[in-house]
C-alpha cells in the first residue's frame, strides 16, 4: 500500500469513527443517565410519582410504581391532565416529586425543590434533572417514549414499556424502542406477530371483531354486525368453537380462514375505490406470552384499555391492571366498553363534520366529543396521504377549549412540528400546549378560539 492510500484510508477510518461515536456516545450516555436517575429516585423519602392520563402515562406511571413497590420504598402517586402553572403552584410545597410522561414541556418546574423527570417530549430551559431521549438524540416522537425511558431506567415491566409505545403511536417499534423489544424477545416477554391490523384479535368474538372495526375504517362493515355475520357466513367461517358454544375469536381462525377472510377485505376496500387502504391492513403487533389471553395480551388491545382508564379519570385502575390485580381487570373491562362506545359514536360524527379549512382540516367536536377523546378520534381520521394535520376541538374544563392535533409521518418528514406550531400559536392567547411532531395537544380560553384558528393557519 502506497503512502497516500494509507492516508486516505486512515482519514477514511477516523471519518467513519467519528460518524460512529455521535451514534454510540449519545446511547452510552442515555443508559448513564438512566443509572442516575435509578439512583435518584431511589435516595428519595417519600416521592410524590405525578403522571400523565394517557395510556404512555399510565405505562410509565406503573412501571415507577412496580419498582417502587419491589423496593419496598414508600411513595405518594397522583395522575394529571397537565402541568400547567396552577398545578406548578399546587406541587411548590412538595419536598420530591418524580414527574413522569411529562415536566419537560414546562420550564416552571426549576421553581420546584428535589425534582426528577421522566419524559419524551420536546423539552427546553428545564434544569431539574431530566431523562428524555430528546436530549441524547432520540426521537421521543418515534423512537422511545416516557415508558420505554422508564423501563431503561428501572429494568422492570418491560411489557408496559412497550404497551406505553405503541399507545403514543410509535409502532412499528424503531430505535431505542426496538432496543427494548429485542431485549423482550430475548427472555420470552414479548413476541411479535405479523397480522391484521383490527382490535381484538384475541379478546373479541369474531363478528364483534369485524363490526367494530375502525383502524382502518371499512366502508360498509365497521359499525355493521349485520354485515359481519354476512361476510363471515359467505366464506364459510364457523362462528364457535367445533363442539362447544364459546364463540371463536380471530387469533383461532385458521392459517387458510385468516387468508380469505383478509383477502374479503381487501376486496371491499378495492371495490370502494380504497385500494391503498389495503396497506394498512397488516402490521406488526406485539404480544405478551406471560399475560393471559384478554385485552391485555397484545399490545395495541392493552393500550386501548389503559387509555380508557386514564383518560376517563380511572387512572387508580390503569395502574391495577398495568400490575396485574385481576379485580382491576374487571373495572377496566367495564370502562374499556364504555370508552369504545364513545369512540364508535365519536368517529361516525367525525367522518361526516370534518371541513377542508385550507391550511388543515378542521373538526368542531364541541358538545358532541369529549376532551377525553377528540385527540384519538383525530388520530384515527389521519391518512398517510394527506397533505395538511387536522385540528380537533373539544369542550374543556373550567370554561375552555381543548385541542388536538395530529398529521401523517409523510408531513413529519417533510419537517412538519405540530408540538412546536401549537405551542406557539397558544402562548400569546392564554393558552398552554405542546407535545410531539406527529401529534400535540393545547388548552385555551374558549373566546380565544377564532384567535388560535388564524395563528395557527399561519404557522409552518
Amino acid at each position: 500500500m502506497g503512502l497516500r492510500t494509507a492516508v486516505v484510508c486512515y482519514h477514511f477510518r477516523q471519518r467513519i469513527y467519528k460518524n460512529l461515536s455521535s451514534i454510540i456516545l449519545p446511547m452510552e450516555k442515555f443508559f448513564e443517565d438512566c443509572e442516575e436517575a435509578r439512583r435518584i429516585a431511589f435516595s428519595f423519602k417519600e416521592p410524590l410519582i405525578v403522571h400523565h392520563y394517557d395510556c404512555d402515562g399510565i405505562s410509565s406511571g406503573a412501571i415507577v410504581v412496580s419498582a417502587f413497590l419491589k423496593e419496598g420504598k414508600p411513595f405518594r402517586r397522583e395522575c394529571i391532565k397537565k402541568l400547567d402553572d396552577a398545578a406548578i403552584e399546587r406541587y411548590k410545597n412538595e419536598k420530591e416529586i418524580i414527574f413522569v410522561d411529562l415536566g419537560g414541556g414546562n420550564p416552571r418546574v426549576n421553581e420546584l425543590k428535589d425534582v426528577l423527570i421522566i419524559d419524551h417530549h420536546q423539552t427546553a430551559g428545564v434544569a431539574k434533572h431530566q431523562v428524555n431521549p430528546m436530549l441524547y438524540g432520540i426521537d421521543g416522537s418515534d423512537e422511545l417514549s416516557s415508558s420505554g425511558t422508564a423501563y431503561f431506567i428501572f429494568r422492570t415491566n418491560l411489557d408496559l414499556g412497550i404497551t406505553g409505545a405503541v399507545g403514543d403511536m410509535q409502532w412499528p417499534l424503531t430505535g431505542a424502542n426496538k432496543k427494548m423489544l429485542e431485549e423482550g424477545v430475548r427472555i420470552g416477554e414479548v413476541k411479535v406477530e405479523e397480522d391484521l391490523r383490527f382490535y381484538g384479535r384475541y379478546s373479541r368474538p369474531l363478528v364483534q371483531f369485524l363490526g367494530y372495526s375502525d383502524d382502518p375504517y371499512i366502508p360498509g362493515l365497521s359499525y355493521r354486525e349485520d354485515k359481519a355475520l354476512k361476510l363471515l357466513s359467505d366464506l364459510q367461517i364457523p362462528l364457535k368453537r367445533e363442539g362447544e358454544e364459546v364463540e371463536r375469536t380471530y387469533s383461532e381462525l385458521s392459517a387458510d380462514e385468516k387468508k380469505r377472510l383478509i383477502s374479503a377485505i381487501a376486496d371491499i376496500l378495492i371495490e370502494r375505490g380504497l385500494i391503498t387502504k389495503i396497506d394498512e391492513l397488516i402490521c406488526e403487533s406485539y404480544v405478551f406470552p406471560l399475560r393471559p389471553r384478554n385485552e391485555t395480551y397484545e399490545a395495541n388491545e392493552f393500550s386501548t384499555m389503559l387509555n380508557a382508564c386514564g383518560r376517563w379519570g380511572y387512572s387508580d385502575v390503569g395502574i391495577e391492571v398495568s400490575l396485574g390485580y385481576e379485580e382491576g381487570y374487571k373495572k377496566a373491562l367495564s370502562i374499556l366498553r364504555m370508552h369504545r362506545k364513545m369512540l364508535r359514536e365519536g368517529i361516525e360524527f367525525a367522518y361526516s363534520n370534518v371541513q377542508d379549512l385550507g391550511r388543515f382540516y378542521f373538526l368542531d367536536g364541541r358538545g358532541v366529543i369529549s376532551e377525553n377523546i377528540i385527540g384519538t378520534i383525530c388520530g384515527m381520521l389521519v391518512r398517510e396521504s394527506w397533505e395538511k394535520p387536522i385540528v380537533g376541538i373539544a369542550l374543556g374544563e373550567n370554561n375552555t377549549i381543548k385541542i388536538s392535533t395530529r398529521c401523517s409521518r409523510r408531513l413529519v418528514g417533510k419537517g412538519l412540528n405540530l408540538g412546536l406550531i401549537l405551542k406557539k400559536s397558544v402562548s400569546d392567547i392564554g393558552g398552554v400546549g405542546g407535545g410531539h411532531k406527529i401529534a400535540a395537544g393545547a388548552s385555551i380560553p374558549k373566546e380565544r378560539l377564532n384567535e388560535f384558528l388564524l395563528l395557527f393557519g399561519k404557522l409552518d
